[in-house]
């Protein structure tokens, strides 16, 4: 049985990702940038800072990466500080494998300034031995090196880690690395179950029930 445990934050502890998604979608349509219908499973994996730069470099967006920045924050900070909230089963889940003595992380894309209020007004912050953000890497979670690292700071074996997320690209990235893969369902990623149930060591639709791998 393995005793550490590495989630990702939108999607996976927190209903958030129509909030994510729907922030990124407001700064392209109103810097007016032309984007992709698969935009948000290419962008989910690289953070604010990293999905920024994408906008710049790849779609063209006009607006300076600090105004792209502000934009985000204006519109999505007020929700993750007062609205959003733990998805079904999350808080259950995390008060058992502690009993368990599981180690619990969490690496997200997000910034600090998101995550950190929201998981401390759902009372399961102090839970995480670590919870990191890929600024705390200066790297994005689509490079398997994230993964080891984190591993490293944790003081095990990337082998020996369970990593959560309901972001394809994600799963297979920590699978490169070496982690155990968890496959978990989200609406904003129902279009890629399958691809997910055919990559992920596991595949859950809910955290409601499920024990330690």
């Amino acid at each position: 049985m393995k005793k550490t445990y590495i989630f990702d934050f939108d999607g996976t502890l927190v209903d958030s990702m129509p909030t994510w998604s729907a922030k990124m979608l407001y700064v392209l349509k109103e810097s007016d940038t032309a984007y992709p219908d698969d935009i948000i499973k290419t962008i989910t994996p690289l953070g604010d800072f990293g999905s920024a730069k994408y906008f710049q470099e790849t779609l063209g967006c006009p607006w300076e990466l600090e105004r792209i920045l502000t934009k985000m924050d204006e519109y999505a900070l007020p929700k993750y500080r007062n609205e959003i909230v733990l998805k079904e089963g999350v808080k259950a889940y995390l008060e058992w494998l502690r009993l368990q003595g599981i180690s619990l992380h969490v690496l997200t894309a997000s910034p600090h300034k998101m995550v950190d209020p929201c998981l401390k007004r759902c009372g399961v912050f102090d839970w995480f031995d670590n919870v990191w953000s890929c600024d705390d890497f200066s790297m994005t979670k689509s490079n398997p090196e994230i993964y080891r690292q984190a591993a490293e700071r944790i003081g095990v074996s990337v082998e020996d880690c369970v990593f959560f997320d309901d972001n394809i690209h994600a799963l297979q990235t920590a699978q490169r690395a070496g982690m155990f893969a968890v496959g978990v369902f989200d609406p904003s990623a129902a279009e890629f179950e399958r691809e997910m149930r055919a990559c992920a060591d596991v595949y859950v639709e809910t955290l409601v029930g499920i024990k330690n791998f």
